[in-house]
Protein backbone atom coordinates (compact mmCIF):
# COMPACT_ATOMS: atom_id res chain seq x y z
CA UNK A 1 0.00 0.00 0.00
CA UNK A 2 1.20 3.19 -0.92
CA UNK A 3 1.76 5.77 2.14
CA UNK A 4 0.38 8.96 2.60
CA UNK A 5 2.43 12.50 1.71
CA UNK A 6 2.49 14.88 4.84
CA UNK A 7 -0.01 17.11 3.44
CA UNK A 8 2.17 20.05 5.25
CA UNK A 9 5.32 19.31 3.02
CA UNK A 10 5.03 19.37 -0.69
CA UNK A 11 7.68 17.39 -2.45
CA UNK A 12 9.54 19.61 -4.72
CA UNK A 13 10.83 16.85 -7.08
CA UNK A 14 9.20 13.75 -6.97
CA UNK A 15 10.06 10.70 -5.51
CA UNK A 16 11.74 8.10 -7.69
CA UNK A 17 12.34 4.42 -7.11
CA UNK A 18 13.04 1.48 -8.63
CA UNK A 19 10.02 -0.28 -7.32
CA UNK A 20 7.37 2.35 -8.34
CA UNK A 21 6.55 1.06 -11.61
CA UNK A 22 5.63 -2.19 -9.79
CA UNK A 23 3.78 0.06 -7.19
CA UNK A 24 1.56 1.60 -9.78
CA UNK A 25 1.44 -0.21 -13.16
CA UNK A 26 -1.42 -1.69 -14.51
CA UNK A 27 -0.76 -4.66 -16.88
CA UNK A 28 -2.40 -5.99 -19.45
CA UNK A 29 -4.67 -9.50 -19.71
CA UNK A 30 -6.53 -9.06 -22.94
CA UNK A 31 -6.97 -6.34 -25.59
CA UNK A 32 -9.78 -6.10 -27.88
CA UNK A 33 -9.73 -3.75 -30.65
CA UNK A 34 -13.52 -2.73 -30.97
CA UNK A 35 -12.98 0.27 -34.20
CA UNK A 36 -10.82 0.93 -37.17
CA UNK A 37 -10.60 4.47 -37.93
CA UNK A 38 -8.44 6.33 -40.45
CA UNK A 39 -7.46 8.62 -37.71
CA UNK A 40 -7.18 6.54 -34.94
CA UNK A 41 -7.85 3.01 -33.68
CA UNK A 42 -10.22 2.12 -30.67
CA UNK A 43 -9.51 -0.76 -27.76
CA UNK A 44 -10.74 -1.90 -24.93
CA UNK A 45 -8.42 -3.77 -22.39
CA UNK A 46 -8.78 -5.92 -19.77
CA UNK A 47 -5.80 -5.02 -17.20
CA UNK A 48 -4.87 -6.50 -13.87
CA UNK A 49 -4.57 -3.53 -10.75
CA UNK A 50 -1.72 -3.04 -8.40
CA UNK A 51 -3.56 -4.89 -5.82
CA UNK A 52 -4.54 -7.71 -7.98
CA UNK A 53 -7.79 -6.71 -8.82
CA UNK A 54 -9.22 -6.58 -12.24
CA UNK A 55 -10.97 -3.75 -14.31
CA UNK A 56 -11.35 -2.41 -18.13
CA UNK A 57 -9.32 0.81 -20.23
CA UNK A 58 -11.10 1.85 -23.16
CA UNK A 59 -8.28 4.25 -25.22
CA UNK A 60 -6.96 5.37 -28.86
CA UNK A 61 -4.35 4.21 -30.40
CA UNK A 62 -3.26 7.32 -32.29
CA UNK A 63 -0.26 7.72 -34.77
CA UNK A 64 1.34 10.65 -33.18
CA UNK A 65 1.47 14.00 -34.74
CA UNK A 66 3.88 17.37 -35.19
CA UNK A 67 3.14 21.20 -34.55
CA UNK A 68 4.97 24.10 -35.22
CA UNK A 69 5.79 27.45 -34.53
CA UNK A 70 6.99 30.01 -37.09
CA UNK A 71 9.06 32.74 -35.69
CA UNK A 72 10.02 35.62 -38.28
CA UNK A 73 13.25 37.43 -37.25
CA UNK A 74 11.07 40.46 -35.90
CA UNK A 75 8.75 38.39 -33.39
CA UNK A 76 5.69 37.66 -35.56
CA UNK A 77 4.14 34.36 -35.56
CA UNK A 78 2.17 32.59 -37.82
CA UNK A 79 -1.17 31.17 -36.74
CA UNK A 80 -4.26 29.17 -38.35
CA UNK A 81 -7.60 29.65 -38.74
CA UNK A 82 -9.61 26.22 -38.90
CA UNK A 83 -12.69 24.81 -37.97
CA UNK A 84 -12.63 22.08 -35.66
CA UNK A 85 -15.94 19.84 -36.14
CA UNK A 86 -15.53 18.07 -32.50
CA UNK A 87 -16.12 21.26 -30.78
CA UNK A 88 -17.96 22.94 -33.34
CA UNK A 89 -15.27 26.32 -33.55
CA UNK A 90 -12.77 28.57 -35.76
CA UNK A 91 -9.94 28.47 -33.50
CA UNK A 92 -6.41 29.68 -33.78
CA UNK A 93 -3.82 27.14 -33.83
CA UNK A 94 -0.39 26.59 -34.92
CA UNK A 95 0.53 24.65 -37.85
CA UNK A 96 0.21 21.05 -37.09
CA UNK A 97 -0.38 17.67 -39.08
CA UNK A 98 -0.67 13.55 -37.95
CA UNK A 99 2.75 11.97 -38.41
CA UNK A 100 1.69 9.49 -41.65
CA UNK A 101 3.07 5.92 -41.60
CA UNK A 102 5.97 6.07 -39.20
CA UNK A 103 7.00 9.08 -40.29
CA UNK A 104 9.70 11.03 -38.95
CA UNK A 105 8.32 14.12 -36.81
CA UNK A 106 10.78 17.17 -37.78
CA UNK A 107 9.82 16.13 -41.73
CA UNK A 108 6.37 15.81 -40.49
CA UNK A 109 6.83 19.39 -39.43
CA UNK A 110 8.43 20.28 -42.90
CA UNK A 111 5.75 18.96 -44.96
CA UNK A 112 3.09 20.70 -42.79
CA UNK A 113 4.41 23.84 -42.35
CA UNK A 114 4.86 24.07 -46.36
CA UNK A 115 1.47 22.58 -46.78
CA UNK A 116 -0.34 24.77 -44.11
CA UNK A 117 1.49 28.20 -44.87
CA UNK A 118 3.45 28.01 -48.08
CA UNK A 119 6.38 28.52 -45.72
CA UNK A 120 10.05 26.78 -45.39
CA UNK A 121 12.00 27.19 -42.47
CA UNK A 122 15.77 27.56 -42.47
CA UNK A 123 16.26 26.55 -38.88
CA UNK A 124 14.44 24.21 -36.91
CA UNK A 125 14.64 23.34 -32.93
CA UNK A 126 12.39 20.83 -31.15
CA UNK A 127 11.19 22.42 -28.15
CA UNK A 128 9.19 19.73 -26.01
CA UNK A 129 6.85 16.36 -26.92
CA UNK A 130 3.90 15.63 -24.79
CA UNK A 131 1.07 13.85 -24.72
CA UNK A 132 -2.65 15.41 -24.56
CA UNK A 133 -5.17 13.44 -23.47
CA UNK A 134 -3.07 10.30 -21.31
CA UNK A 135 -6.52 9.39 -19.98
CA UNK A 136 -7.73 7.84 -22.72
CA UNK A 137 -5.10 8.02 -25.74
CA UNK A 138 -1.51 7.11 -26.67
CA UNK A 139 -1.22 10.09 -29.08
CA UNK A 140 2.22 11.94 -28.55
CA UNK A 141 2.44 15.53 -29.84
CA UNK A 142 5.78 16.64 -31.14
CA UNK A 143 6.59 20.53 -31.00
CA UNK A 144 9.02 22.68 -33.06
CA UNK A 145 10.32 26.24 -33.66
CA UNK A 146 10.91 27.08 -36.93
CA UNK A 147 12.82 30.17 -38.05
CA UNK A 148 14.68 31.30 -41.06
CA UNK A 149 10.88 31.87 -42.58
CA UNK A 150 10.88 31.83 -46.17
CA UNK A 151 7.67 32.32 -48.63
CA UNK A 152 6.91 29.70 -51.07
CA UNK A 153 3.47 27.81 -52.41
CA UNK A 154 0.64 27.08 -50.01
CA UNK A 155 -0.67 23.52 -50.96
CA UNK A 156 -3.40 22.54 -49.24
CA UNK A 157 -4.44 18.84 -48.18
CA UNK A 158 -7.90 17.72 -50.34
CA UNK A 159 -10.98 18.82 -48.30
CA UNK A 160 -8.30 21.14 -46.20
CA UNK A 161 -9.89 24.15 -45.92
CA UNK A 162 -8.14 27.14 -43.54
CA UNK A 163 -6.43 30.48 -43.37
CA UNK A 164 -2.75 31.60 -42.53
CA UNK A 165 -2.33 34.83 -41.07
CA UNK A 166 0.79 36.83 -39.59
CA UNK A 167 0.21 37.96 -35.90
CA UNK A 168 1.99 40.89 -34.66
CA UNK A 169 4.22 39.54 -31.58
CA UNK A 170 2.61 42.98 -29.60
CA UNK A 171 -0.53 41.18 -30.10
CA UNK A 172 0.04 37.32 -28.59
CA UNK A 173 0.11 38.19 -25.06
CA UNK A 174 -2.93 39.73 -25.50
CA UNK A 175 -5.03 37.25 -27.35
CA UNK A 176 -3.53 34.66 -24.42
CA UNK A 177 -5.00 36.99 -21.85
CA UNK A 178 -8.38 37.16 -23.88
CA UNK A 179 -8.74 34.01 -24.15
CA UNK A 180 -8.74 33.79 -27.56
CA UNK A 181 -6.35 30.72 -28.05
CA UNK A 182 -7.48 27.92 -26.42
CA UNK A 183 -5.91 24.48 -28.56
CA UNK A 184 -3.43 23.10 -26.69
CA UNK A 185 -0.68 22.61 -28.08
CA UNK A 186 -0.91 26.08 -29.52
CA UNK A 187 -1.22 27.67 -25.65
CA UNK A 188 1.80 25.54 -24.97
CA UNK A 189 4.13 27.20 -27.76
CA UNK A 190 2.85 30.83 -27.10
CA UNK A 191 3.30 30.43 -23.66
CA UNK A 192 6.89 29.18 -24.18
CA UNK A 193 7.94 32.01 -26.62
CA UNK A 194 5.93 34.22 -23.91
CA UNK A 195 8.70 32.78 -21.37
CA UNK A 196 11.44 32.83 -23.54
CA UNK A 197 10.90 36.80 -25.67
CA UNK A 198 12.55 39.57 -24.90
CA UNK A 199 10.32 42.52 -25.00
CA UNK A 200 12.20 44.56 -27.26
CA UNK A 201 12.82 42.06 -30.09
CA UNK A 202 13.70 38.91 -31.06
CA UNK A 203 17.23 39.44 -31.73
CA UNK A 204 18.23 38.15 -28.30
CA UNK A 205 16.31 35.11 -27.86
CA UNK A 206 16.99 34.22 -32.18
CA UNK A 207 20.96 34.63 -30.86
CA UNK A 208 20.33 32.69 -28.39
CA UNK A 209 18.39 29.36 -30.12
Amino acid sequence: MLSKTDSNQADIQPPLSSGEKEELQELQISSTQVYDGRLAKVYTDKVKLPDGSESSREYLKHPGATAVLPLYDNGDIVLLRQYRYPVGKVLWEIPAGKLDNDEDPLECGRRELREETGLTADNWQPLLSYHPCIGYSNEVIHIFLATGLKTGQLNLDQGEFLTSHRIAAAAVPRMLQAGEVIDGKSLIALQWLQQRYDSPGTRSLLKEL
